[in-house]
């Protein structure tokens, strides 16, 4: 970049998943050296869940700044990797097993930010029409 430049961010919504899909997070870190093959594997065995149904997937490195998601998109596994230029991601406790998160949750740890402070508000269901 040229002295005096300043970055912009472009692209902001990258990341853009329907608010029905499924997205999990391995609360444990994983070898970052396994590639989409290895993860799926891993989704299988020690996940129990099928890394074909569509349902996202995240997972994190030892160091809390990078991540990869892994998901199926009915031809393919597509695997994509982020690592934060500065900071870390904020992640759940590590513990054995997932957690789940909402679409936009997930738009949000992708993005760096608290993802714990987004909560979906409980609207009342209408009972009649207008």
């Amino acid at each position: 970049m040229a002295a005096g430049c300043t970055a912009r961010r472009e692209g902001g919504d990258m990341i853009a998943a329907p608010s029905t899909v499924k997205v999990l997070v391995a609360t444990r870190p994983v070898d970052f050296r396994k590639g989409a093959d290895g993860l799926a594997a891993m989704v299988r065995e020690q996940i129990g869940h099928d890394p074909f149904s569509g349902t996202i997937f995240i997972f994190r490195s030892k160091r809390a700044d990078r991540l990869k998601i892994l998901a199926w998109d009915g031809s393919g596994l597509v695997l994509m990797w982020k690592r934060l230029e500065q900071g870390a991601f904020r992640w759940p406790p590590i513990s054995d097993g997932v957690m789940r998160l909402s679409a936009s949750q997930l738009a949000a740890l992708v993005d760096g930010m608290d993802w714990s402070r987004l909560h979906a508000r409980d609207i009342a269901q209408p009972t009649a029409t207008s």
